[in-house]
């Protein structure tokens, strides 16, 4: 059989060859220490941003490359996965969180956060899942009531990638009980809010040096509007 064409161009592999690199020297020596500890080192992230390898597709205005072609997503998870590098939760970083921030969150959001998650200094994560809600968010009861300046957000979430590091983290809660799916939005929650805290670093089958953290935010937990919500973001229940 003639060989499968190449999705990728010369640009592209050149772009590999970087990763490849930042992964054989950054990671690679580190991660079974990063095993142990159930957490990556935090500096690995902002050399990662300094080499290029994170937030691809945030504008220029917000000192992103300003990059929409998904290749280069793919590059880093093949070269993460070639490391065997189970720890940096990068591409749940840069094709998760990011682009619902620079989608849906408005100006001042934009500009407080997205180049601190180009850079590598703000880490990202996205708590969906709760102890007793999987994969159908239907399930879930973490509950966000509005109280016209701000949301008091109430609930649970377990097995976070990135959750032991985060700096800013997409909270799924209910807003609207009476409406199903539709009743279910995204907050922003970031670290140091008042009532928000970690719980102890859960032990999980290999691969888990990305620190997955339950984040139990409490029943006295408040976020201004402004800070909290990108926009009443609607997540779907699949």
């Amino acid at each position: 059989m003639p060989e499968r064409p190449s999705i990728y161009e010369t640009e592209h592999e050149d772009f590999r060859t970087t990763v490849r690199a930042f992964m054989e020297r950054e990671v690679m020596p580190y991660h079974d220490q990063w095993e142990k500890d159930g957490v990556v080192d935090r500096e690995v992230w902002r050399k990662a941003g300094a080499a290029g390898l994170l937030s691809f597709e945030v504008p220029e205005e917000y000192d992103g490359p300003g990059i929409k072609d998904f290749r280069y997503n793919a590059i880093v998870a093949e070269e993460t996965a070639r490391a065997g590098a189970s720890g940096p939760g990068f591409a749940v970083h840069t094709d998760i969180i990011v682009p619902y921030l620079v989608a849906i969150g408005n100006e001042e959001q934009k500009k407080r956060w997205l180049p601190g998650t180009v850079s590598g200094d703000i880490i990202t994560a996205i708590a969906m899942t709760e102890p007793g809600a999987g994969s159908d968010l239907q399930g879930i009861r973490t509950t966000a009531v509005d109280k016209g300046d701000h949301y008091v957000l109430n609930g649970s979430k377990t097995f976070i990638s990135n959750g032991i590091l985060s700096d800013l983290v997409i909270v799924v809660a209910r807003t609207n009980p009476d409406a199903g799916a539709h009743g279910i939005s995204l907050l922003v929650v970031e670290r140091g809010m008042e009532g928000f805290t970690r719980g102890r670093n859960l032990e999980k089958a290999r691969p888990q040096g990305a620190g997955h953290r339950r984040v139990e935010p409490s029943t006295t937990s408040s976020c201004r509007r402004r800070t909290c919500s990108a926009r009443r973001a609607r997540a779907s229940s699949t």
